[in-house]
């Protein structure tokens, strides 16, 4: 009996402990500081690099308007430009329902400038809530800060578009640790565009290409497969796997030029290109192309130079898996 009042005792104890770390987690987390007072001043050419840098580079427009998946690439759809509403779910992988915010003046006019800011790159919103990184801050607060600011300043100028979206839910116990998600940011300085590797790293991480062409586990990428890819992407028609970009010149992207790389691009903005129509069952890829497709092209070359100084990796990714017909 006295074993049992220790045991008791001790669980009694750790139960208290588990207890005060959930809510320190749930109420004293995110904090990574308040929202700086800022106003960023909207010039010509912020807006213009705010609009390369959120249509083709970190395509903050991707998720936040709406795709038409009925077509190959998911291309823009027509209406909601930055309306959001892009849904992220159990489906998917994710642990929980995720809904990308409106970010037209509906959704952000009550926003300061440095709220926005703050959401962009620590990854806590108005509310000091956290946001589940599927918003992809924790690159984002690795850019440039003048860039974010462009980003801002070209949000800022975007039609007003009346549409709320759903609050996100996560699951638990993924509602309590995507508390400890969001960071301060660690800001960098933009590259000379003649340090082309370095220049091109920057955009890569901008862009996130290791977020999806690598191997993951619980949404972070697995360290040591970093561009190597396999991310799985899942529907109901099967699995689609994101493809090795290193430069392994058997499972990678070894044997394409400077030249084929810009081209696979450059292909989705051509006048004569149009996204064709899925058949029934044909997985799509979520990978952007006519968005990416805009980049200039000495940015797609800067990127491939990049690559190219990354360590090939050898994987050979299956990159279909088709669900069997019921």
């Amino acid at each position: 009996m006295k074993a049992l009042k220790i045991i008791g005792k001790v669980l009694a104890g750790l139960l208290i402990v588990i207890a005060a770390a959930m809510t320190y987690v749930k109420t004293a987390l995110p904090n990574t500081g308040p929202a700086p007072e800022i106003k960023i001043e909207r010039t010509a050419s912020r807006i213009e690099r705010g609009k390369y840098l959120a249509n083709h580079v970190t395509v903050c427009m991707d998720c936040h308007s709406s795709r038409d998946w009925s077509r190959y690439a998911g291309p823009m759809a027509d209406g909601g430009f930055g309306a959001g509403g892009e849904a992220f779910t159990k489906e998917m992988g994710f642990p929980g329902k995720f809904f990308a915010p409106n970010i037209t003046p509906y959704g952000l006019g009550n926003w300061t400038d440095g709220e926005i800011f703050r959401a962009v790159t620590t990854g806590v919103n108005k509310e000091g809530k956290a946001l589940f990184p599927v918003m992809a801050y924790h690159r984002f607060g690795q850019l440039d800060k003048e860039d974010v600011y462009s980003i801002i300043a070209y949000i800022r100028e975007l039609p007003s578009v009346k549409k709320d979206i759903q609050e996100s839910e996560a699951d638990f116990p993924v509602n309590f640790i995507i508390n400890t998600m969001p960071k301060e940011a660690n800001f960098t300085t933009l590259p000379a565009e003649t340090d082309q590797i370095a220049y091109g790293k920057y955009l890569a991480n901008a862009t996130g290409c290791v977020d999806c062409h690598s191997r993951t586990d619980k949404g972070s990428v697995i360290p040591g497969t970093e561009f190597g890819g396999g991310m799985e992407f899942a529907s109901p028609g099967g699995i689609l796997r994101s493809p090795n970009i290193t430069m392994h010149k058997q499972t990678g992207i070894g044997n394409w030029t400077e030249e084929a790389f810009v081209s696979r691009f450059k292909a989705y903005v051509d006048s004569s290109y149009v996204s064709p129509k899925l058949h029934a069952g044909e997985l799509n890829t979520p990978m952007p192309w006519t968005m990416y497709g805009g980049m200039k092209e000495k940015d797609l070359a800067a990127i491939f130079a990049y690559l190219s100084s990354v360590k090939p990796i050898n994987h050979q990714v299956v990159r279909v898996e088709k669900k069997e017909a019921q």
